[in-house]
């Protein structure tokens, strides 16, 4: 990109990643979805813990590597029972507050930067009704990624 010096090197951060990690999972009986897409899973090696993670684009800005890509704000998950093709549960999660709130300095404390990603997360906001299991959508070059940025197998 051109400056008034010369010419600089974009670093895009509208990208982000989610690590989600799913207890007493058993089997193939529960997948996690985010909005309606099914994360990659792997178990961890301890009993019942499986992991995968969730790249996406967090925000618009006027230069980005992905100006097509729409941001994925915010991120719906669910525990998705595939036998009754029911949402047991999931939250939702915010890139930046949900109520809009702009803070005007870093945060003082551990205590207060933890209650600020707390007011990210919210434990409602799971799909309701029946839901139709996705496909799998798991990628050599990142097998435990789900990235939204690539649109959905049809």
């Amino acid at each position: 990109e051109s400056s008034a010096q010369g010419t600089s090197r974009f670093v895009d951060s509208t990208l982000e990643r989610v690590q989600v990690t799913l207890d007493n999972a058993t089997g193939d009986r529960f997948i996690v979805t985010c909005n309606g897409r099914k994360v990659p899973m792997r178990n961890t090696g301890v009993r019942g813990r499986q992991v995968g993670a969730v790249r996406y684009k967090a925000w618009e800005q006027p230069s980005s590597l992905h100006p097509s890509v729409e941001p994925h704000n915010p991120l719906v998950f669910d525990i998705v029972d595939v036998a009754n093709h029911r949402s047991l549960g999931g939250c939702t999660y915010y890139v930046a507050h949900p109520g809009g709130r702009n803070y005007d300095s870093f945060p003082v404390n551990a205590a207060e930067a933890e209650a600020r990603r707390h007011a990210r997360f919210w434990s409602i906001g799971k799909t309701q009704g029946r839901i139709s299991i996705p496909a799998d959508e798991q990628r050599p070059e990142q097998p435990l990624t789900l990235d939204l940025r690539w649109p959905a197998p049809r």
